[in-house]
């Protein structure tokens, strides 16, 4: 088992998360109850899933595709560090991986 720590949107909270290496962050992010749409099930038609990658991490994931930065580019508050969960495989080496839920987001699927 691998950890992952999700810092909630107030900045304060946090959520100490377990995953098996070849998860996808996003799905361990919603098994957590994060608060992370995922609008588009991965298929990256939507920025739902947006988290800001803490800077000392960053480098530790493989760059976004092209395709990716395109969706993050819809995103609401996306930083330098910013990644769609949906795009991020867990391996091993991402042991220790903490990411920060935005205060703002955009909800494809407007109100409930």
């Amino acid at each position: 088992m691998m950890r992952v720590t999700f810092i909630h949107a107030d900045g304060k909270e946090r959520t100490e998360a377990e995953a098996e290496p070849g998860s996808i962050l996003l799905d361990v992010a919603q098994a957590y109850l994060m608060p992370l749409e995922g609008t588009c099930e991965g298929q990256m038609a939507c920025s739902t899933c947006h988290v800001i990658v803490a800077k000392e991490d960053f480098d530790r994931l493989p760059p976004a595709s092209e395709m990716e930065e395109d969706m993050l580019d819809l995103a609401a508050g996306v930083r330098r560090t910013s990644r769609l969960s949906c795009q991020v495989l867990l391996t091993p080496d991402l042991d220790g991986l903490t990411v920060h839920i935005p205060a703002e987001s955009r909800n494809m699927q407007g109100p409930r």
